[in-house]
């Protein structure tokens, strides 16, 4: 059984590429996020006053490019138990994940009043992303990409 050190060492590895992989699917969510929201100066905003559908396809956008890099990078050593079981996992792991994000979003937009760009950004893309972020990391390294259990050994009966 590996030490407390190592363990601890492969989870800080871990950690920061899964912290990596999510920056990276934090910048296409923003940047979708806001290219739907906000107009720009040659081009009118498809989504101006619909935040919620805007957050939930800049979402979805970015969770095929987080998906991606967790799976051939993060966790590429974990074992594969099904390429569709795996994803469905992580896509509805993700969904919540992006409920909660939404939910803050909904909010502080509907509830307190907050209508701004700024607000809007602050409740869905820095509140809500950090709370979504610490339930992934688990979800995603608890249920999707599982390390197999040992097995027990049979010459040691």
């Amino acid at each position: 059984m590996p030490s407390l050190q190592a363990r601890l060492q492969r989870l800080a590895h871990e950690l920061a590429k899964f912290a990596t992989v999510g920056l990276l699917g934090y910048v296409v969510d923003i940047t979708v996020f806001n290219l739907l929201r906000y107009d720009g100066a040659s081009w009118p905003a498809p989504l101006a006053d619909k935040p919620i559908t805007a957050k939930v396809i800049s979402v979805t956008v970015a969770t095929l490019v987080t998906y991606a890099g967790n799976r051939h990078w993060t966790w590429r050593d974990r074992s594969r138990r099904g390429i569709r079981r795996e994803y469905a996992a992580f896509f509805l792991l993700n969904g919540i994940g992006m409920l909660i994000a939404v939910a803050c979003l909904a909010v502080s937009h509907y509830v307190l009043g907050y209508t701004s760009a700024l607000a809007d950004n602050i409740a869905a893309n820095v509140v809500g992303l950090a709370l979504g972020t610490v339930f992934r990391f688990w979800s995603y390294r608890t249920y999707v990409f599982v390390r197999p259990r040992p097995r027990p050994d049979s010459a040691s009966d």
